[in-house]
């Protein structure tokens, strides 16, 4: 297992929950939920965050449907994470199936006893500490970091 800091983003259309874990890749933490905004405001925070955090590596969730197929959602989510890519080069970005995610998430907060009106302003980060558990698994079943890497978009370097 590699050590370093890593950060998970969970993209969705209104908010994008923050996750992060240790240097020694053990446990992943809620860190905070940004406002998507159509100026890039929520990518910049994104990236900061890279920054303030030492992360050797950013997890991104890609949603894609129950049968592998794509959406507007799993475009938007790719094109989020190409624009951070270019960002925070040349720290890796990488997008991991994040299937059930925000379903695991809701669960495990009604398991600890939220109720589901409260879901709203943690559910974000929540689904993104489940997005990184599991990347974090991957690698530690495997040896081989988790998803697929993102090339970054030009728009980083504006």
């Amino acid at each position: 297992m590699r050590r370093g800091s890593r950060l998970a983003f969970d993209v969705g259309k209104a908010r994008v929950g923050v996750a992060r874990c240790d240097a020694d890749a053990i446990l992943a933490v809620p860190e905070r939920t940004l406002s998507r905004d159509r100026y890039g405001a929520d990518l910049d925070e994104a990236a900061d965050l890279v920054e303030e955090h030492g992360a050797v590596e950013v997890v991104v969730g890609l949603p894609v449907q129950l049968g592998g197929g794509s959406s507007s959602s799993t475009r938007d989510a790719r094109r989020w994470a190409r624009d951070l890519a270019g960002l925070v080069s040349p720290v890796p970005v990488r997008m991991v199936d994040e299937r059930l995610s925000t379903v695991t998430a809701h669960r495990a907060l009604h398991d600890s006893g939220r109720h589901a009106k409260d879901f709203r302003s943690v559910v974000d980060q929540a689904a993104a500490v489940v997005i990184l558990e599991q990347a974090l698994e991957t690698e530690r079943r495997t040896g081989q970091p988790a998803g697929r890497l993102v090339a970054p978009s030009q728009r980083g370097g504006l």
